[in-house]
């Protein structure tokens, strides 16, 4: 899964290929979290916009005060299911993000890790959006994350912004041709673990030693 991700300096990253930011600032999030209002990219008509979605889907289907809203589909089962498979048609969205964390689960503990493309490009995952709110789009890990997490989010090059955007493309399968970028991590502080904590270190390698 991807629950929790890094943006930085998301309006200047992201100024050649949007046409108009909406309401979004300059500002780094270390530590992206649901629930929080994050940068998008959507395409309308008349261009691409940078602006803000709030971190997880509640299906209409569903009971708000009973139940979480969703923050990740999964591929495989995103155009059969009644929650996701209008939205991956008509209402596609991408997430701008700098890398992501994930957990590995080592017996009782769980350590985190940095997750980034190898040559240090923008990482750009693949969305869906239901009004004001998206989840991330989530694939099975490729041979070099197994080891961290089962699972991964679907991750697109710059390339194939236009292409996933553009509602005459197939959005399930426009995703399943795609070729995923290199990825890289190392571990990182369990202080990421609190979404409070918001800073510049946690990005940092760092040596777990658990007591």
């Amino acid at each position: 899964m991807c629950g929790r991700y890094v943006v930085t300096n998301p309006v200047v990253k992201t100024q050649k290929i949007v046409k108009k930011a909406i309401n979004v600032q300059n500002i780094d999030n270390y530590n992206a979290h649901p629930y929080q209002n994050l940068p998008i990219i959507k395409k309308y008509t008349n261009g691409k916009t940078l602006e803000t979605l709030k971190w997880g889907i509640n299906p209409p289907w569903a009971k708000k005060k009973d139940y979480k809203p969703l923050i990740n589909a999964r591929i495989e089962t995103i155009d059969e299911k009644v929650t996701f498979k209008k939205l991956i048609k008509f209402y596609r969205c991408v997430v701008i993000a700098d890398g992501y964390y994930e957990w590995q689960r080592v017996e009782n503990k769980k350590i985190p890790y940095y997750i980034f493309r190898k040559d240090k490009k923008n990482v750009y995952l693949a969305g869906i959006f239901q009004e004001n709110e998206f989840c991330i789009i989530t694939q099975k890990a490729s041979t070099i994350l197994k080891k961290v997490h089962a699972r991964q989010p679907v991750i697109l090059n710059e390339q194939d912004i236009n292409k996933y955007l553009n509602l005459e493309f197939n959005g399930f399968e426009v995703l399943n041709n795609i070729i995923n970028p290199e990825l890289d991590f190392y571990k990182v502080s369990t202080e990421v673990n609190k979404p409070n904590n918001n800073y510049n270190t946690l990005i940092k390698p760092a040596q777990i030693i658990f007591l």
